[in-house]
């Protein structure tokens, strides 16, 4: 007799830890799901704001000149950092490209002021940048300003692209993290249909019925969100060791929103499955929990 109790309680054991293992890893789906979701838009923002303008001052102009319109151009609303690049500096990066004797063709140096401008995210659609072009190459001084117009309209186009293409997975991972959680707990669930059964031959209310699988399905989505929550943590903090440059794109306290999410999602779902589910099992008659 102990041995058949045993018997019964290390399967019940594993049939539970199976569950929360199966949820588990769904919800860590959903979580990484929601993580790139959610930093979808600091992502965007990163590539976007690497797009550098190239400001080109008149050859005559004076090193206090340009500076004074440095500091003007600095202070704009729509410039995330502005770079002074002097004629040494944009000497030795010529240097660089073209070789150290290029110079000497030259009695003075050729290489203008110049001043490489990045601007905030949401100024990086063609219309803004002609009008910032625009009040750009009026400034006094000010010979050109150049940027790769096809690489802005590129990225545009692709963060668009993406943006849809995100939308889609995340609603199509719901679906399926729906799916296999109801799936999981319905078996889980179906195994206790004689136990239910009992129970409402000698009279228990349904409310009565509920409640002990309710309550088991708040501590079994506890645990599994908390699971995937540790999980998706440990992802991130590998990122944060081996990638610190691609950790510092993703915003840390949307993370913690996603986690506690997680596990939120996970006693939602489990204690909605669960609810339906007894329902449906309560429903049964005696010819039904056999089939």
């Amino acid at each position: 007799m102990k041995k058949d109790k045993r018997v019964l309680s290390r399967r019940l054991i594993q049939s539970y830890m199976s569950s929360i293992i199966s949820i588990s890893l769904v919800l860590l789906l959903i979580g990484i799901s929601g993580f790139l979701a959610v930093n979808a838009g600091s992502i965007s923002d990163y590539f976007r704001e690497n797009i550098k303008l190239s400001i080109f001052f008149e050859n005559e102009t004076s090193e206090d000149e340009a500076k004074k319109v440095f500091a003007d151009i600095r202070q704009r609303e729509y410039v995330k950092e502005a770079v002074y690049i002097s004629r040494e500096d944009g000497a030795e990066e010529m240097k660089e490209i073209l070789g150290q004797d290029f110079l000497n063709m030259f009695e003075v140096n050729p290489i203008p002021i110049s001043i490489d401008l990045f601007l905030k995210a949401e100024y990086l659609e063609r219309d803004s940048l002609s009008v910032i072009e625009q009040q750009l190459t009026k400034l006094k001084s000010v010979r050109e300003v150049t940027y790769q117009d096809s690489l802005v309209r590129l990225i545009n186009e692709n963060m668009e692209k993406a943006g849809i293409v995100m939308a889609i997975f995340i609603l199509l991972m719901l679906f399926i993290s729906i799916v296999l959680i109801n799936n999981t707990v319905r078996l889980n669930l179906f195994s206790k249909r004689f136990t239910i059964y009992t129970m409402k031959l000698v009279g228990a209310k349904r409310s009565f019925i509920r409640r002990p699988f309710l309550n088991r399905s708040i501590v079994q989505g506890s645990i599994s969100g908390f699971i995937s929550s540790l999980l998706l943590a440990g992802a991130g903090y590998v990122i944060y060791r081996d990638l610190p440059q691609l950790f510092a794109i993703l915003n840390l306290e949307l993370l913690v929103l996603v986690l506690i999410g997680i596990i939120c999602v996970g006693i939602l779902l489990c204690l909605i499955s669960t609810y339906f589910i007894i329902n449906r099992l309560v429903s049964m008659t005696g010819d039904d929990i056999y089939y």
